[in-house]
């Protein structure tokens, strides 16, 4: 019968490594807080792109659809009787053409009555309220604005007009006035009360030179 004689060192060998609880608690919350911080990362990065597609998409349509004024020429001017006045106008005519112009895409302006006045170095000469009636222009029209000033008459300060009619020029002023609304879509903005002064150089046989024909009327807004 033999016998097993246990070596001395063996019975002194510690038990294998166990890992401590508290270790193991530490790496499972240092994975799970990775996991959060990768998680709110990608939902922060997701939520920023479509921040920048919602604000760029946003841009575009207000660019697209940013009201621009109407966009005023003058085209004819015509002051009957003056050829021979060499002292100012005495019951001369006017008579005059200027297209008004959408230029948005999808705006549509609606005009109220419109007025003329016509000024000779900011001299009044003329006028009328019901040059035109109230209209409604949708986008990309043209409107045809016409209109005739009869008993027209200036007493002339000094030389100007004498000295004007010689150099082969005198230049009118037309000013229009209107009060405008823009409608986009279903929407609908407030009157703007619009003023369009259009200079016009005339000959001495009353007729618009060349050099004012289709000239841009400048516009401002009170």
């Amino acid at each position: 019968m033999s016998s097993h004689t246990q070596h001395p060192d063996q019975s002194r060998q510690p038990p294998p490594h166990q890992p401590q609880p508290h270790r193991t608690r530490y790496y499972a919350r240092r994975v799970k807080e990775s996991f959060t911080n990768r998680l709110c990362k990608f939902i922060c990065t997701i939520l920023l792109s479509l921040l920048l597609v919602i604000g760029l998409v946003a841009f575009i349509v207000w660019l697209s659809l940013r009201p621009h004024r109407p966009r005023l020429h003058i085209i004819s001017f015509y002051v009957a009787g003056l050829l021979g006045q060499d002292n100012g106008l005495q019951n001369a005519a006017i008579t005059f053409n200027v297209t008004a112009r959408n230029p948005n895409s999808n705006v549509d302006i609606y005009y109220d009555d419109m007025s003329g006045t016509v000024f000779y170095l900011e001299q009044q000469l003329a006028s009328t309220r019901s040059l035109l009636l109230q209209f409604h222009q949708r986008s990309k029209n043209t409107t045809y604005v016409n209109g005739v000033f009869t008993g027209v008459s200036l007493a002339v300060n000094g030389d100007a007009f004498k000295q004007d009619l010689a150099a082969g020029k005198v230049v009118f002023r037309l000013e229009l006035t209107t009060g405008i609304r823009f409608k986009v879509a279903r929407w609908t903005t407030k009157h703007h009360r619009m003023h369009a002064s259009c200079e016009a150089g005339v000959g001495p046989d009353g007729l618009i030179l060349s050099t004012y024909k289709g000239r841009r009327c400048s516009i401002y807004f009170s």
